[in-house]
């Protein structure tokens, strides 16, 4: 098999970012919201996922989502279609591709007009809260500079401008802006910090090196997070641990690194699980590790955390474009991009990208 030269291992790596996170969050479209795993494993025949489902697909069409109640989220979508995080990821795309000729910064007043459109035109996932409100405040005129709500949940969107930028610097601001529904600091830290790890792994860096070395350099939140993620990873993979014997060992995981939360609507639920940033990024950390080093650790880490349920797709789309870039587009699963819906939209846009676009 002839040897990849750097730059098409970088391109392979770029790729493998953008499309592992949205197979990740493809996987989670039918599961989305459901806080119990123990229905999840039990819907799919007591074993991982395999394919793509529609909203809550033998789970009855709807998922719980606790404190929101149960309902399905996503009722234009089917089989093979994203969540909102794919989606916007797909929308982030499209801005790029329409602006790569010739390429310029990144500005969110430029994306605004195609975002309200895409809202206002079939886009059949979950909108969140954030996005309500951030479409109301451009239509009060709100300054742009001035957009967004406090929500802490960890919404990444700027998958594809590493196709686009080759600077981290850059990369860390575009991810930021993109989250432009969001002015919550840890948020947005989150999305820089998973920014700046996926940089500089598509650079050639391990993933666990990548996250302990871009979390130094930041706040103490994200410090504590990446470190409480290192922690349970070992925990869980400690075979003399009792969590590490459990048959639902990343469940528990994930929902012992948070809090209670009681979101005053029906009832409370553990953060890990739920969208905040301080349970979704530990959360990603969490699976990233457990996997990196696995032979087909980016198909199984995917398919982990769907079956974890919560919040899976806001963890997908970090853990896919960490993975993605490590392990390169090849690892990704041939029939999930086959089923995936905008696959070849999605592609033909990619490849019009700076970094990936051919001479």
């Amino acid at each position: 098999m002839p040897t990849q030269t750097k730059q098409e291992a970088k391109k392979a790596s770029i790729k493998g970012a953008f499309f592992a996170a949205l197979v990740g969050d493809a996987l989670c479209l039918g599961s989305h919201y459901e806080y119990d795993a123990q229905k999840i494993y039990k819907a799919y025949g007591n074993k991982p996922i395999e394919k793509f489902m529609g909203p809550g697909e033998m789970m009855g069409g709807q998922t719980h989502g606790i404190g929101w109640g149960e309902r399905n989220y996503h009722p234009g979508k089917h089989a093979g279609g994203t969540t909102d995080y794919g989606d916007y990821n797909i929308l982030v795309l499209e801005h790029l591709a329409a602006t790569a000729n010739p390429p310029r910064d990144f500005d969110v007043a430029s994306l605004i007009p195609h975002w309200m459109n895409r809202l206002t035109n079939n886009w059949g996932s979950w909108v969140c809260t954030m996005t309500k409100e951030t479409f109301a405040q451009v239509q009060a005129n709100v300054p742009v500079a001035n957009l967004g709500g406090i929500s802490n949940a960890m919404a990444i969107r700027h998958v594809a401008a590493h196709a686009y930028y080759d600077d981290e610097e850059t990369l860390a601001k575009v991810a930021i802006q993109a989250m432009f529904t969001h002015k919550s600091e840890e948020a947005l830290s989150g999305g820089e910090f998973f920014a700046r790890v996926t940089h500089k792994v598509i650079n050639g860096m391990h993933p666990r090196d990548a996250m302990e070395v871009v979390a130094v350099t930041m706040s103490p939140f994200i410090s504590s997070k990446v470190s409480q993620a290192i922690a349970k990873h070992a925990e869980a993979t400690d075979p003399s641990t009792e969590l590490s014997r459990e048959p639902f060992v990343d469940d528990l995981a994930i929902t012992s690194m948070a809090r209670l939360w009681d979101i005053g609507r029906s009832e409370p639920i553990r953060v890990g699980k739920a969208s905040p940033t301080e349970g979704t990024l530990p959360g990603a950390v969490y699976f990233i590790l457990k996997y990196a080093d696995d032979k087909d650790g980016l198909k199984h880490a995917l398919q982990a955390n769907t079956m974890v349920g919560g919040d899976n797709a806001s963890r997908s789309i970090a853990i896919g474009m960490v993975l993605g870039a490590y392990k390169g587009f090849d690892a990704i699963p041939k029939e999930w991009l086959d089923t995936l819906d905008d696959y070849a939209h999605c592609d033909a846009l990619l490849n019009k990208l700076p970094l990936l676009k051919k001479a």
